[in-house]
């Protein structure tokens, strides 16, 4: 089996008082386009230029069950190739998963802690999902 491993940023999750007031004033000041998940950025792959990809921004609620067991106010979503070998990869050297790996239209995910206690997750995207999303969005 290929090893995985990490391919770039999937996303930024953070934690503040008031979710939607932070979205509309990222919106008003730096003209990012957001919905109730936030904002998605589009790039390209330095790998295939031709691909386009996808980076999530999010603003969740104060205390949201979506960081714990972590206590920290953000987490990282780290893009990945082949996310059951990285599992593998990482259960083999001792590290705890938090969940299992969740299988979803637009990619697979999971969760583990690094070693400051910082929740981070694992996405092994189906960029295509978001691309017909935006499209979508924009005909309208």
């Amino acid at each position: 089996m290929a090893k995985g491993r990490i391919t770039g940023i999937g996303g930024v999750f953070f934690q503040c008082d008031d979710p939607n007031k932070m979205r509309e004033w990222y919106a008003e000041n730096f003209g990012l386009t957001t919905d109730e998940y936030g904002a998605l950025f589009e790039f390209r792959k330095a790998t295939a230029p031709d691909e386009v990809a996808y980076l999530q921004w999010s603003t969740m609620s104060r205390g949201s069950d979506h960081f714990k067991p972590s206590k920290s106010p953000f987490m990282i979503n780290y893009r990945v190739e082949n996310i059951e070998a990285l599992v593998e990869q990482l259960q083999a050297s001792g590290h705890e998963m938090l969940d299992e790996i969740a299988v979803y239209d637009y990619g697979k995910f999971v969760h583990l802690l690094d070693p400051e206690g910082n929740k981070i997750e694992l996405w092994e995207p189906v960029d295509r999902v978001f691309t017909e999303y935006s499209q979508g969005r924009a005909n309208k």
